[in-house]
């Protein structure tokens, strides 16, 4: 189980009488509440197995830890997994009310509310994000260490870029410098480019004179899609059909005789990203960050032969794992310097349902409207 910064404080009511843990939720679904999150007993399909909880008000933080309230926390394709038990990583376990519950959520924009006596360079008010995997984002006021947190640069975000900034864009930004160095002119290849990360990359991109190729699934609304990646700085848009036609290697071989193609970013794999490896020239890099199509990567063995061909896969957890603080509040500066477009988004502001049961209800009603292809970013506001 994942110690808290605040585990085994104890409240105390005017009569000094102990009453539950900080970490506890409330027992009645239905009072008025300070603080809620979302939390699950089980894994398995959120929009049955999450649910809104009360909980407590949290004391004073220790010594080397604050007190934040999250303002946004999204709901991103990988949490779901952590809820469904497909991914590899283990949400944060609490025991909440005489029972061990999870508490969802790996990113989301905090307001540090109160400071801890030897935390040093954060003070009240100061947006942060935390660096460390499944920290619990899905709550509303939490203690966490400070040595966790990475500031903001709060006067160039708006809430929702600094609430999604930690995962996508700064997933983007690794991918194109920690593998390849590419100059203006270059170009890049990547399948799921109307994800979020794909969608930061033609950005990232583009600010840097960087020529993208880049695949999407068909679809009937292909034309606003196409355009829509396009005026976000998309050099050319495909969709997996196309790798079919053999006049595309040789459309690309042209626009790419000066240049070949030297990375490759891939968060779908399966055959069409085997296709996709056809356009690559020698000594490229494929990296691979997701697998969306649930099927494996194959690549014949004469890519590594004859093209020398390198493939890597990158988690931005682990990155954060490997990085120092101040590493980490660098990167947050460079990404708030490109200005990224917000992406489309829908905030459910659960804070002001009147109980837990209708709240819950609210959370499951667009819960079940992402497992039917809802296409924005949801985002929560809890407290």
């Amino acid at each position: 189980m994942l110690r808290l910064c605040t585990t085994r404080y104890a409240l105390r009511t005017a009569a000094q009488s102990h009453i539950k843990l900080v970490g506890s939720f409330s027992t009645s679904a239905t009072r008025s509440a300070v603080n809620r999150a979302v939390v699950f007993t089980e894994k398995g399909n959120p929009a049955e197995v999450l649910r809104v909880k009360s909980y407590d008000p949290v004391p004073p933080p220790p010594p080397d830890c604050v007190n934040v309230r999250f303002r946004l926390s999204p709901i991103n394709p990988s949490d779901v997994n952590v809820v469904q038990g497909v991914y590899p990583a283990s949400p944060m376990q609490m025991e909440l009310s005489g029972e061990d519950v999870f508490v969802g959520g790996n990113e989301g924009l905090a307001e540090v509310v109160e400071v801890g006596s030897d935390v040093e360079g954060l003070r009240e008010g100061d947006w942060v994000v935390s660096g460390k995997a499944q920290s619990g984002t899905w709550s509303s006021l939490r203690a966490l260490r400070a040595e966790d947190l990475i500031k903001l640069p709060a006067d160039q975000l708006s809430e929702v870029n600094a609430a999604t900034i930690t995962v996508n864009p700064a997933t983007a930004y690794n991918m194109l410098h920690d593998f390849v160095e590419l100059q203006e002119g270059d170009w890049v290849l990547q399948n799921g480019a109307n994800s979020a990360v794909g969608q930061a990359v033609i950005q990232i991109a583009a600010r840097k004179g960087i020529k993208t190729i880049n695949f999407v699934r068909n679809r009937p609304d292909i034309d606003h899609l196409i355009s829509q990646l396009t005026q976000l700085g998309a050099t050319h848009v495909f969709t997996y059909d196309a790798l079919a036609d053999k006049s595309l290697a040789k459309h690309v071989k042209q626009w790419t005789a000066e240049r070949p193609i030297r990375l490759m970013l891939n968060c779908v794999s399966g055959p069409d990203t085997t296709a996709m490896t056809r356009l690559l020239g020698d000594d490229a890099h494929l990296v691979s960050y997701g697998a969306m199509s649930k099927k494996p990567l194959s690549l014949p063995t004469s890519l590594f032969i004859f093209k020398n061909l390198c493939t890597q896969g990158f988690w931005q957890s682990r990155w954060y794992k490997q990085h120092t603080r101040q590493e980490r509040e660098e990167l947050m500066q460079t990404l708030a310097d490109l200005k990224l477009k917000e992406p489309e988004h829908e905030v459910l502001d659960l804070s002001g349902e009147s109980s837990d049961e209708a709240a819950t209800q609210k959370l499951r009603e667009v819960l079940t409207k992402m497992e039917q292809g809802f296409s924005k970013k949801v985002l929560l506001r809890l407290g």
